[in-house]
């Protein structure tokens, strides 16, 4: 495995405790944004001081964790607060497919977070950079010791992309229905037992699209998803792939999907058939079994609830299962990302049979789409998503995806209609 790496030598790390920053995403200072932010917490960052691109390879994970602990393993650290977070960081985000060259690792210069009540800054940088501490200041006002002054109105106002124009990606709606066509024949066949396709649709703005509008948006949106922002994918996802904090680990199994209803009543009624559909049901239980399986050979005690419950957003309803769990090693959150990408929620079952499917119907590449997102600290802890409701961002391009988990009994014409109350959370996000 051949890696591109830039970093620096040794890197001194700063952890230093700060007054409430309030609003973490309004602190960045430019369009190139790192975050992680579920309901105010979380992590932002900017700035890079090292950054890893891994090709394609089934031991990306382990390279990726073997980079992280030669990297942060000399790395001098004053930590004062010890909590999953603080200290060296970086932030990630892995390509869909194995094949995929698109994974990327970067650690960033500055990181500002907050969690279970505190806040923190950490500067992470060359011993021979003097200016950190000075470039931290001037950018938010940050100083040891001292308050967190608001945010001035419009410091860091970021410019509306304006009109965009949309386009079909690889497959139009109707070409798109003719491939779900072709995934239920090979499941009726005995092929597989569930294919998960994906759709890609094209923006093209007026102005290029800077991140930190569609993060403010998504947030503000959706607070109970994780919103991210790594390497120019940006989204808000429902679904918490693993979180690692100690020997504790947590997992939010997604699958089978409906639209929001137009009031209360419709709403409770779309929610009671998803629940009781035998479709999506079937695709649920494909998913949490494979989490089970997956966790078990990695943990002492394992929570896996024998029903479903419902999580509601505001633009559709999952079925969800929480998993938590303890492990039996000292194995960091990345090998546990290792043992469960790709689930049957993004990819099918069996696997390998999915991934080729997918390779034949869906005509793309997904690049970093319904791949593993989030960030890992020097301890092994962290917390990473799947890259769902997101769109890729280059200038004044955004590529927008939504994906939807096939079985034998799917309808083309009801999967169409799940990707496009799927693309409306980033299609929001862009229009404002």
């Amino acid at each position: 495995m051949k890696l591109a790496v830039h970093a620096p030598g040794r890197l001194v790390v700063r952890t230093v405790p700060v007054a409430d920053p309030g609003d973490l995403l309004s602190r960045l200072p430019h369009p190139t944004a790192l975050a992680w932010v579920r309901e105010g917490d979380g992590l932002v960052g900017w700035g890079e001081t090292a950054r890893l691109e891994l090709p394609g390879g089934h031991d990306r994970f382990a390279a990726a964790d073997a980079w992280l602990r030669e990297t942060f393993g000399s790395a001098e650290v004053e930590d004062p607060l010890r909590l999953p977070g603080t200290g060296p960081v970086a932030f990630g985000s892995f390509g869909f497919d194995p094949k995929s060259a698109d994974s990327v690792l970067i650690v960033p210069r500055y990181v500002l977070g907050r969690r279970d009540g505190h806040a923190w800054v950490t500067t992470i940088g060359d011993p021979a950079d003097d200016a950190l501490d000075e470039s931290l200041d001037a950018v938010l006002g940050l100083r040891r010791g001292d308050g967190v002054p608001p945010v001035p109105a419009g410091a860091f106002a970021p410019a509306d992309p304006g009109r965009l124009t949309w386009s079909d990606g690889a497959r139009s709606a109707p070409s798109w229905g003719q491939a779900v066509e072709a995934a239920t024949s090979r499941i009726k066949a005995g092929h597989l037992g569930k294919v998960v396709l994906a759709r890609d649709l094209i923006a093209q703005a007026d102005r290029p699209i800077d991140a930190r509008v569609l993060l403010n948006r998504l947030a503000d949106r959706f607070p109970t998803c994780y919103t991210f922002a790594v390497a120019g994918l940006v989204g808000a996802t429902p679904e918490l792939l693993i979180r690692r904090a100690g020997d504790r680990v947590d997992s939010l199994v997604l699958a089978g999907t409906t639209a929001r209803g137009t009031g209360p009543a419709d709403d409770d009624a779309r929610a009671a058939r998803l629940f009781r559909s035998p479709k999506d049901r079937e695709e649920h239980s494909y998913a949490v079994d494979m989490v089970r399986d997956a966790l078990a050979p990695l943990c002492t005690d394992l929570d896996v609830p024998a029903e479903p419950e419902l999580l509601r957003l505001s633009n559709v309803t999952h079925l969800a299962s929480p998993v938590h769990g303890r492990l039996s090693a000292d194995r960091t959150v990345l090998d546990v990302l290792a043992a469960l990408h790709p689930t049957p929620a993004v990819a099918g079952t069996p696997t390998d049979r999915a991934l080729d499917l997918i390779r034949e119907l869906e005509g793309m590449d997904r690049g970093r789409y319904a791949g593993p997102v989030g960030w890992v600290d020097a301890r092994g802890d962290g917390e990473w998503g799947i890259a769902l409701r997101c769109a890729e961002l280059s200038g004044t391009r955004a590529r927008l995806f939504a994906g939807c988990g096939i079985v034998a009994d799917s309808d083309p014409a009801a999967e169409l209609a799940e990707a496009q109350n799927k693309f409306r959370a980033m299609q929001y996000a862009l229009e404002g």
